[in-house]
């Protein structure tokens, strides 16, 4: 999802600039001002509430912009990404719209700032006022909105320059020269966009060959947990021997354990395009985890897949599976098998109405052979990956 914050003084050119990008980007546009007014308009509670502020030049407080912005976003929940234009203004609404955003599992992409000399802002003000018609565009109270910027919403900078979000471009020149600058910047933040796929499904559902399908077509790194642990059992590592007794038992790993694994593969690949989450989370909180280790590298779970399959057919495939190199300890038997599934049905249920409350997940019938598994995982696939990026 691209979030885009697009900064500036009063008279930056942040609206001419919005239109233009969410043209380009099929942006839901988010302007404080523009909300504000139309709230005016309406004599709604918030418009009363906001007029008397907004005429003499002053901010609207934050428990009123919090209101309007959260409406914008919860009544477009299949957005692309969203333009603020006007937000944040202020250091407080900065951590406001994190919070925000956060609720819809994204995070902002980039903030834009359109750098024009207080002069100039002043100048074009003044221009515009001849024929806004708008009830603020009067000279005291355009120096009123010059100052309450500078004072005010000027350090909201630091506080994404402390995230390397901050991008100031020069403000002043022809509009198409400016808006190059802008596409530029956002083409160099959308390749650094994580595509990160969780794979939801029972074992045996065929999640391991599916998530190297996607691996391979999209050039991500594939996390399976249960690789890993196999691969600490085989270098008969501390944690290899604990995993290996939990492993016997048909019992799951604890989360402490899986934790360190996840975060270690992840360090190790900063260029990544994306990750594959086979095996994890597994459980309710460990999808909280994983929010949070997705968090620390400003990324979210993208795209989260289901394959689903009849009980009786994951027992079939799970009982030859235990006759190859790839089995896992809890092949060999029927017993440890049934007590395996059972177990998946009891902790990962929760998992699945996580995500799928924040319309997130996409059912997939995992029968028939993998080539026709994969071609129904194509489409919604594209689909994820091109609204992430």
């Amino acid at each position: 999802m691209l979030n885009i914050a697009l900064f500036g003084a009063p008279g930056a050119g942040k609206g001419t600039q919005s239109e233009l990008l969410m043209k380009e980007h099929n942006l839901v546009y988010i302007a404080t001002g523009d909300i504000l007014r139309q709230e005016i308009a309406d004599g709604s509670e918030l418009g009363l509430a906001a007029k008397s502020i907004i005429e003499a030049g002053g901010l609207v407080s934050d428990e009123i912009i919090v209101q309007i912005i959260e409406k914008k976003i919860i009544t477009n929940p299949d957005a692309a990404g969203f333009l603020f234009d006007g937000f944040p203004r202020t250091f407080v609404q900065a951590y406001i719209l994190e919070g925000l955003l956060l609720k819809m599992h994204t995070s902002l992409t980039c903030l834009l700032s359109l750098e024009v000399p207080p002069e100039e802002s002043f100048k074009r003000l003044l221009e515009r006022a001849k024929t806004s018609g708008r009830s603020d565009d009067t000279e005291v109270v355009i120096k009123n909105r010059l100052k309450e910027y500078a004072e005010k919403t000027a350090p909201v900078a630091q506080f994404y320059k402390d995230q390397d979000l901050y991008f100031p471009i020069e403000g002043v020149g022809s509009i198409e020269e400016i808006n190059e600058k802008l596409e530029a910047i956002i083409d160099q933040e959308l390749r650094k966009v994580l595509f990160n796929v969780v794979l939801l499904g029972y074992p045996g559902a065929g999640r391991g060959t599916q998530a190297r399908n996607l691996a391979q077509k999209y050039n991500l790194v594939y996390l399976s947990t249960g690789e890993m642990l196999k691969e600490e059992i085989a270098k008969k590592s501390i944690v290899g021997q604990t995993v290996q007794s939990i492993f016997n038992q048909g019992d799951l790993v604890p989360d402490e354990i899986v934790i360190k694994l996840i975060e270690k593969h992840i360090k190790r690949n900063p260029e990544a395009n994306g990750f594959i989450f086979k095996g994890f989370p597994r459980t309710l909180v460990q999808a909280y985890i994983l929010d949070g280790l997705l968090r620390k590298i400003h990324s979210s779970v993208s795209f989260t897949l289901d394959i689903q399959c009849p009980t009786l057919e994951l027992i079939k495939r799970l009982d030859a599976r235990g006759k190859t190199e790839r089995r896992m300890s809890y092949d060999l038997e029927t017993t440890t098998i049934v007590h395996r599934l059972e177990q998946h049905e009891k902790v990962c249920q929760p998992l699945v109405d996580y995500y799928g409350k924040s319309g997130r997940v996409v059912e997939i019938s995992g029968e028939g052979t993998p080539e026709e598994v994969w071609q129904r995982i194509e489409g919604p696939a594209e689909e994820a990956w091109r609204k992430a990026r």
